[in-house]
Order: C-alpha cells, then structure tokens, then sequence
C-alpha cells in the first residue's frame, strides 16, 4: 500500500507541477491554448487568479512529496492532497459550466482522494 501511495503521490506531483508551473511562468501559452480549447465558450479567468491557482498547484505538488520524503511534518502530505482535491472539485465544476469534458479534474481528484485516505490514517 505504501509504494502504491508513493507511485500515486508522484504522478499527482508531476501532473500539478507541471500545470501549475505552465499557469505561473508561462501564462500567455497557458492562455492561447485554452482559448482553442474552449472554442470561444465566453470568458475564462483572470491572469490574477490563474497565477494564484499555479501558485497553489505547485505549492500542492511539492507539498505532496517533500514533507514525507523528509520526515519535516509528514502530516502536510495528506494537506496538501486536500488542498489539491478541493482545485480539483472547483475545476470540475468550472468546466461544466462551460460545457466541457472535466475527466481530468475529476481523475486527479480520485487520486487526491486515495492519497488523503491513504496517509490521513497515520
């Protein structure tokens, strides 16, 4: 169970650094590209909130690893994939609205989910 939690944790890791880093340091790639994605479907989100929101992914995908691979406050672990879990349910909800498929929100929130699960049983 623990290697599983581990291999979980590090997909879920990848995945929000790597959008959240695209939301905070490279915001107008971030832009076009869901612009052609959302086919013109009415406004998205401001440049202020999307950085908060790569902000909170990045600080959520090293939080999953960092404080259980250290041993500095392993209970943040479980935190940060409810911080995570709780984007991932807004995400959902957003894209919904705008009458887009949420597979990937919904995906990472299972996993969030097994993670808080898995490590808030300490």
């Amino acid at each position: 169970m623990n290697v599983a939690l581990w291999i979980i944790q590090g997909i879920l890791s990848l995945m929000f650094l790597m959008a959240g880093g695209m939301k905070l340091f490279a915001y107008e790639k971030y832009k076009e590209s869901n612009e052609k994605k959302s086919g013109g479907r009415g406004p998205g989100i401001s440049r202020g909130f999307t950085i908060f929101i790569g902000i909170c992914e990045v600080a959520g995908g090293l939080g999953l690893i960092l404080p259980m691979a250290t041993g500095i406050l392993p209970s943040l672990t479980t935190v940060a994939a409810l911080g995570l879990g709780t984007i991932m349910v807004l995400a959902a909800i957003y894209h919904l609205r705008r009458k887009e498929p949420a597979f990937v929100p919904i995906g990472l929130l299972v996993l969030a989910a097994l993670v808080v699960v898995g490590r808030g049983v300490n």
